[in-house]
């Protein structure tokens, strides 16, 4: 692991400039307690990441934002029912698009220097299930 590089300090910063990012949910299939163990599974993984990804990149792009050297976002994901949710497994869902909005120029990396990400955040939409991906610019300093 990278010593050098330190986590980007968003809180009790002023936000200059804030964009969300909506996409529908992610695939089941790219969730943690998802097994892949055939080669079946790792294919449809790897196409569903793939197609995620992709979605990710364009809608961010569709966004006109780019440039950042930092920032900070929050995962609000809308699901059809309201029940108990694992907000690690739904993150971990989450890296492809990650991956995406990289690609569409909005930061430079995903890592922790360029990202810090919060909780998830859980709530009932059962008309538009989706994930708004909520960030907040704070470039390192």
């Amino acid at each position: 692991m990278n010593q050098s590089s330190s986590p980007v300090p968003c809180q009790g910063r002023e936000a200059a400039e804030r964009v969300v990012i909506v996409l529908p949910l992610p695939p089941r299939v790219l969730s943690p307690n998802c097994p892949s163990g055939t080669r079946g599974g790792r294919f449809a993984r790897a196409a569903a990441a793939r197609a995620y990804k992709d979605l990710a990149r364009r809608t961010a792009e569709e966004t006109g934002v780019t440039g950042w050297q930092g920032a900070e976002v929050e995962a609000r994901f809308f699901h059809k029912t309201d029940r108990r949710r694992d907000d690690v497994n739904h993150l971990a869902m989450l890296k492809p698009a990650y991956d995406g909005i990289v690609l569409a120029g909005l930061l430079p990396d995903d890592d922790r220097a360029h990202l810090r990400t919060t909780g998830a955040v859980f709530a009932v939409d059962r008309a538009a299930p989706r994930v708004e991906l909520h960030f907040t610019r704070c470039d390192p300093t």
